[in-house]
């Protein structure tokens, strides 16, 4: 599965967020998206199936517990890719900061 297939996903999405905060139990990983999303325990699983077989997360057994954490390789793929594109944000950025530092030399003036 292509990482933009991965990534098109929301509940995979999230799943990511949650997991770049730290390592996490499959619970764990369960109860938060369960509660954001209203699925079930075995659709969690599923995705958190297709983010190892897809490397963008990784899995170790911990007692009885599965622990999952991000694997940054994948991401690192897709941020290579994006870069080609960040020359057409950049000059937006520039200006909106711009913007912001005008605004803000504004509301200074008395």
């Amino acid at each position: 599965m292509h990482a933009f297939d991965v990534l098109a996903d929301p509940v995979r999405r999230r799943i990511l967020e949650l997991l770049a905060t730290g390592e996490h139990a499959s619970g764990e990983v369960v109860d938060v998206i369960a509660g954001e999303f209203g699925i079930s325990q075995a659709a969690v699983s599923q995705h958190l199936k297709v983010l190892r077989d897809s490397g963008f997360a990784s899995v170790r057994v911990e007692g009885a517990r599965r622990v999952y954490a991000v694997d940054a390789a994948p991401i690192r793929e897709v941020d290579e890719w994006l870069d080609r594109f960040r020359v057409f944000w950049a000059v937006k950025l520039d200006a909106l900061a711009t913007e912001v530092a005008r605004g803000k030399k504004a509301q200074k003036k008395p």
